[in-house]
């Protein structure tokens, strides 16, 4: 790894207390508020049963959404669906850190698993703080005199510096879990050890980041080539002063992403050769799908695909790439019409002996939905962490962990 942290295998769990935070955040139905997918339940048990099978009293710190919004609810139905990822009973407080919590933390036995309440409930969760100033709060001094050790296992909320992520490492000895190790190994594979030639994909409708990924990647030699589509490619032909038409122009300005055209020029301008546009789009035309070159753009229509000429020329592309770095559906993909370019993109990936990294909600779903998950060679959980990685920022989540390891 690009700098050295200590893992699972660096400590004796047995008969010791473990607080382990994990990102448990998943899809939740607005109305009936059950649990969509439990797809990273199951990615962090992996964590949490080796923890548990080597004689460690887990103690589960995650969060659910954010205060105020429909997908803000309790954690009884994920150590519900933690149990029966792991096929063993899960215990569940509805208490963070009072005493309640306390309380059941204290009664734990070797090898059992308690799941505190939604992290996100205590008020200063959330604050922007450093360290050492979080390892200063009730919530984390009182958890932290129950506890030996601290494994972050939460790569998707290693970019924010919250109190759960951050705080307790100042008090206790800390390690990264079996999610934030290969998270990091396979990022650090793109970023520090990718092999040539290397391409990024970057697609969907979060194109705010795009300037600052093909900027970093481009400037650092780690990308030879920046592929786009979706909103990305709108805003990356606008930037060639292509008329993509009104109802496209419409949905960047909503977006409020039109100041960022400047700096993509001057990418242009600086990588030239290095950073392909769609050549041709799909739109809908009386409910089906119609492919226009981009020489005969404008369109009067929403552009929701590329056509079948980009498709040709990326996957070219992609077949002599020997690392591949996808974020982003090149088209809304959720309609069958236009599901053509990212399915076609994804398969062409797929199919690659490149060393291939998957990332993003979107760009994961559209993987699974295809049946392609399994033959790529790592699918990433994060959205605004993998993102901020790929961007070069350190995560507080990382540095933090990276500190305990020279500390020890």
């Amino acid at each position: 790894m690009s700098s050295k942290i200590l893992t699972l295998d660096d400590f004796d769990f047995n008969g010791k207390t473990v607080l382990v935070r994990v990102d448990f955040n998943s899809p939740v139905d607005p109305e009936t508020k059950k649990v969509l997918d439990d797809t990273r339940i199951r990615a962090h048990s992996v964590t949490i049963k080796e923890i548990a099978d080597k004689g460690g009293k887990v103690v589960v710190l995650a969060h659910q959404g954010r205060p105020g919004e429909p997908d803000f609810i309790p954690l009884k139905q994920h150590a519900e669906l933690l149990s029966k990822a792991l096929g063993k009973p899960v215990k569940y407080v509805d208490d963070i850190y009072g005493e309640k919590a306390q309380k059941a933390i204290k009664e734990l036995k070797n090898g059992e698993i308690l799941v505190l309440e939604n992290v996100r409930m205590y008020p200063e969760e959330r604050k922007k703080k450093s360290p050492e100033e979080h390892a200063k709060s009730e919530f984390v001094k009182t958890l932290a005199s129950l506890a030996d050790v601290f494994v972050n296992d939460a790569f998707a909320a290693a970019h924010r510096s919250h109190a759960s992520i951050v705080g307790f490492t100042v008090l206790l000895p800390t390690v990264a879990g079996r999610v934030m190790e290969r998270e990091l190994k396979a990022l650090d594979k793109v970023l520090y050890e990718a092999e040539k030639p290397c391409i990024y994909i970057l697609g969907g409708a979060k194109a705010d980041d795009s300037l600052a990924i093909t900027r970093y990647v481009l400037s650092n030699d780690i990308a030879d080539k920046v592929l786009t589509g979706g909103v990305v490619g709108h805003l990356f032909l606008m930037a060639r002063d292509v008329d993509i038409g009104p109802p496209n122009v419409k949905l960047i300005e909503k977006m409020e992403l039109k100041p960022l055209i400047p700096g993509i020029k001057e990418l242009f301008e600086k990588f030239p050769g290095r950073i392909e546009t769609p050549v041709d789009v799909a739109v809908e035309v009386d409910g089906k799908r119609k492919e226009i070159p981009v020489s005969s753009l404008p369109t009067e229509y929403p552009i929701y695909d590329i056509g079948t000429q980009t498709i040709e020329k990326y996957t070219k592309i992609i077949k002599e790439a020997k690392t591949i770095v996808v974020s982003g559906p090149v088209g809304v993909y959720e309609r069958e019409a236009f599901s053509k370019g990212t399915k076609s993109v994804l398969e062409a990936v797929a199919e690659s002996d490149a060393y291939t990294l998957v990332g993003g909600g979107h760009t994961v779903a559209a993987t699974e939905e295809f049946g392609l998950a399994d033959k790529m060679s790592y699918v990433s959980t994060a959205g605004g962490a993998l993102i901020a990685y790929l961007m070069g920022e350190k995560l507080p989540g990382v540095v933090t962990l990276q500190k305990s390891a020279e500390k020890s």
